[in-house]
C-alpha cells in the first residue's frame, strides 16, 4: 500500500526540520544561482567538470582523465579506506576506526539524575538528563587537554511521533496510510520544553574510549525555560517588552538551536533557527509587527505550545517572537551564569556561528540565515580579543558591526555593513534605531540588495589556509530561468559549497573573492550538473550539505542532512573533502548515519583524535514514507537506534569515533 504524504497527514515536527517552503524573500535582488550562471558563462567552463574547452590532439580524454584520477589520488590529505554508501537500520564508519554510542537522549547527567524511562517521562527528569535531536557539538578543554574537557551539545527541536507512546494511530482508506496524532497533553508539552536547549557535560578519555563525568561540577542543561538575558542594542526595546517582561530585559529560554559555536575565549553559543513554529494564534488587527513575522514565516504552529503557554500565542503576547532568532552565549565555567541573547548580532534563523580572530585582534563570526533565498551574513567585533585575560571578553558580541554578503559575477564579495542612519536603513524605511535595523535584520539585507542564497547553513572559517567555506544545502524552488547551460542546477535539489578568500587573508576585510569549490549530487547523471573530481567514487558523492568542521590540519569535512531512499539512495554522513592540489574537490565517504537521520556535529577534538558526531532525528520518516514501507513511529520506528531494544525508542545520540589502536583521524 502506499502512504498518503501530503501535508497534512505527515507529522508537523518533521516538516518545519525539512524547511521545504518557498522561502519568505519578496525582494528581487539577485539568487546566487543568476549570478553563478554569469560568471562561468563569461568564463566558458565549469571547474572540476568532465568538461574541457580542448583537447590537445595527441592526448586522449581517457588518458587524461586517468592521469588526472592518479594525481587526485596521489595528492589527497586524507588516508583511510572509504566507507560504502548505503541504507539500513544502523550507523557505519570507515574500516580501522570505531564509532562509539557516548550520549543518547535520556541519558542521565548528573549524580542524582534518574535513569531514562520512556514510558514515564517528566520535564523534572527531562532537565536532569541528555536533551532531544543534538544537533551542534563543540569541546571546551579542561587545563588545555584534549582528553578532558567539557563538551556543548545544542538540542534543536523534538519529534513527539518519535518520543511519546500511543500518540500515534494509523488509519487506512481507499487503500491509503496515513497518521493521526493526538493532541499533546500539558504534561508532554512540558517535556518538549525541557528537551529543547542545549547540554553541557565533562567528558574524560581513559583507556582510549571516551566516559561521561556524571559528578561533573560544571554540568548544566538549558532549557526552553531557562531564564536569559536580551543583551546590546535591542536590550529593553519597546518591540521586546511583554506581560511577563515589561523591562524587555528577561528572556525564558531558547529553540531551534541548530548549530552554534565555541568563542576564542571558551564560551558557548547556540543559534536560534527557526523559531516560527513554535508561535500560533493571530496578530491583533492592524498589529505593527505582522509585515515583520511575515519576513520570518510567524506563526508557523508546528508546536503545540501556544495551547498550554500565553506567551507562544501572538494574541495573546504579540511581541514574544521578538525575542527569539538571536545567538546565545554561555559562560561554561559558571553553571550559575545567565546566558545572554547577543542582540547586535542579528535576529534572523541562524544556522551556526563559527568564529575567528582575524590579525588585528577582532573576532569575525560567519552566519548563514537557513532558509531558500536568504543571506550570508558575518559579524565583526569593535574590540579585540584578549588572550591572557577571559574575564575582558565578556561582552565582546554586545558591540561590532554586522554585514550581509553580495556576490558579484566577477568572482567578488562585498560585505555591506548593516548600520541604522547608512544607505537605506534610515527612518523613511521603518528604522528608528539600530534596535529596528537588527530585529529586522532580513528587511534591513534585502533593502541593502544582498545575494539570495540556496539556504547558507553552517560557515566555516579555516585558520590554516584563509579560506571560508558556506554550506548552501540546496533550493528546490530555484525555477528555470534563473541558471543557464553553464549552471544547470534548476530546481537544485543537491546544493552546492561556496568557498570565499578575504581580500589581503584578512577576515575582517569589506570584500573578498568567491569560487564553487562543489555542486553536489550524483556526477553520474548528467542534468545533476555536479563537479566532483574525477577521482571521486561512486561512494564519495553527496548532496544537500548542512555542517562542516575543519580539523587542526585544515582539512575539510562535509556533513548532509536529507539524503535518504527518495533522494539519493544512501543515507546522510560525514564525507572528507579535499580542497587544495590536484586533489580538489575529490571526497570519501567516512560515516554513515542510519535510516532516517540526520547528520550533525561535526566536531575534532584539539588532537584530531576523536571525531565527535551527533546523530539527529534517526527513524523520522520525513519525505521518504514509501522507501519505508509504513510511517515510523513510536510503536513501529525503522530502526531501534542505538539501543536496539524493544522496551527502547529510537533515540538521538551523539557518537565518538577513534582510531583503532590510537592516533590522528585519516592521518
Amino acid at each position: 500500500m502506499t502512504e498518503d504524504r501530503s501535508p497534512d497527514t505527515r507529522f508537523r515536527t518533521s516538516l518545519l526540520e525539512e524547511n521545504e517552503g518557498a522561502g519568505t524573500n519578496p525582494t528581487d535582488n539577485r539568487t546566487m544561482g543568476e549570478i553563478i550562471a554569469a560568471r562561468f558563462s563569461r568564463r566558458g567552463f565549469l571547474r572540476g567538470s568532465l568538461a574541457v574547452a580542448a583537447i590537445a590532439a595527441t592526448v586522449s580524454p581517457l588518458a587524461m582523465i586517468a592521469a588526472d584520477d592518479a594525481r587526485a589520488a596521489e595528492g589527497s590529505a586524507f588516508k583511510f579506506d572509504e566507507l560504502e554508501a548505503g541504507i539500513d537500520d544502523k550507523h557505519h564508519v570507515a574500516p580501522g576506526y570505531d564509532a562509539d554510542v557516548l550520549l543518547r537522549w535520556g541519558d542521565p547527567l548528573f549524580a542524582d539524575s534518574p535513569e531514562f524511562d520512556p514510558t514515564k517521562q517528566s520535564a523534572q527528569a527531562q532537565a536532569r538528563q541528555f536533551g532531544y535531536n543534538n544537533d551542534y557539538v563543540g569541546y571546551i578543554p579542561i587545563d588545555g587537554s584534549a582528553e578532558h574537557g567539557l563538551l556543548v551539545v545544542n538540542h534543536e527541536y523534538t519529534n513527539p511521533h518519535l518520543m511519546f507512546p500511543g500518540i500515534v494511530k494509523i488509519v487506512e482508506k481507499d487503500g491509503k496510510k496515513s497518521a493521526e496524532v493526538a493532541p499533546l497533553s500539558k504534561e508532554q508539552v512540558d517535556v518538549e520544553m525541557a528537551a529543547h536547549g542545549g547540554t553541557i557535560v565533562e567528558v574524560r578519555k581513559a583507556s582510549g574510549k571516551w566516559q561521561v563525568v556524571r559528578d561533573g561540577k560544571l554540568n548544566r542543561r538549558i532549557t526552553s525555560n531557562t531564564e536569559m538575558a536580551l543583551s546590546g542594542p535591542v536590550a529593553g526595546h519597546d518591540r521586546v517588552k511583554t506581560n511577563a517582561d515589561p523591562s524587555g530585559h528577561k528572556v525564558f529560554g531558547t529553540v531551534n538551536n541548530c548549530a552554534g559555536g565555541v568563542t576564542p575565549w571558551g564560551t558557548y553559543v547556540m543559534a536560534e533557527e527557526n523559531i516560527h513554529g513554535y508561535f500560533s494564534g493571530d496578530l491583533p488587527e492592524g498589529h505593527k509587527e505582522a509585515a515583520n513575522y511575515k519576513r520570518l514565516g510567524i506563526p508557523e504552529g508546528a508546536y503545540e505550545w501556544a495551547a498550554h503557554y500565553d506567551r507562544f500565542n501572538l494574541a495573546k503576547e504579540p511581541n514574544e517572537p521578538n525575542r527569539f532568532g538571536w545567538i546565545v552565549e554561555i559562560d561554561v565555567d559558571d553553571p550559575t551564569s545567565v546566558p545572554k541573547k547577543r542582540t547586535a548580532m542579528g535576529r534572523f534563523k541562524h544556522e551556526g556561528a563559527e568564529s575567528i580572530v582575524a590579525r588585528d585582534g577582532r573576532v569575525v563570526f560567519y552566519l548563514g540565515d537557513d532558509e531558500r533565498f536568504d543571506y550570508v551574513y558575518k559579524f565583526v567585533t569593535k574590540g579585540t580579543f584578549n588572550a591572557n585575560d577571559r574575564n575582558a571578553n565578556k561582552d565582546l558580541l554586545d558591540d561590532g558591526t554586522l554585514h550581509v554578503a553580495r556576490f558579484a559575477e566577477d568572482g567578488t564579495v562585498e560585505w555591506l555593513p548593516i548600520v541604522f542612519g547608512q544607505g537605506p536603513l534610515t527612518a523613511e524605511n521603518g528604522f528608528a534605531s539600530q534596535a529596528d535595523v537588527l530585529i529586522e535584520t532580513r528587511r534591513a539585507a534585502d533593502l541593502l540588495g544582498a545575494t539570495k542564497m540556496d539556504r547558507p547553513e553552517d560557515i566555516q572559517p579555516n585558520a590554516v589556509n584563509g579560506k571560508v567555506y558556506v554550506m548552501l544545502t540546496n533550493n528546490s524552488k530555484r525555477k528555470a530561468d534563473q541558471v543557464d547551460a553553464a549552471n544547470p542546477r534548476a530546481g537544485n535539489a543537491f546544493g552546492h559549497i561556496i568557498e570565499i578568500a578575504e581580500n589581503d587573508g584578512d577576515f575582517t576585510a569589506a570584500k573578498g573573492k568567491w569560487e564553487v569549490l562543489l555542486k553536489c549530487g550524483d556526477p553520474a547523471v548528467a542534468d545533476v550538473g555536479a563537479t566532483f573530481s574525477t577521482a571521486t567514487t561512486a561512494n564519495g558523492w553527496f548532496g544537500m550539505p548542512d555542517n562542516c568542521a575543519v580539523d587542526s590540519a585544515g582539512r575539510l569535512w562535509v556533513a548532509t542532512d536529507g539524503q535518504g531512499p527518495k533522494a539519493t539512495g544512501r543515507t546522510d554522513g560525514l564525507w572528507a573533502v579535499d580542497t587544495e592540489g590536484a586533489a580538489r574537490a575529490t571526497s570519501k565517504l567516512f560515516f554513515r548515519v542510519p535510516i532516517g537521520a540526520e547528520m550533525c556535529g561535526p566536531l575534532f577534538a584539539p588532537d584530531d583524535q576523536t571525531a565527535f558526531v551527533a546523530v539527529q532525528h534517526p527513524g523520522d520518516g520525513g519525505e521518504d514514507w514509501e522507501a519505508f514501507g509504513r510511517p515510523s513511529y513510536y510503536e513501529d520506528p525503522s530502526t531501534r537506534w542505538p539501543d536496539f531494544k524493544q522496551d527502547m525508542p529510537v533515540r538521538p545520540a551523539v557518537v565518538a569515533i577513534t582510531k583503532q589502536g590510537g592516533g590522528k583521524i585519516a592521518v
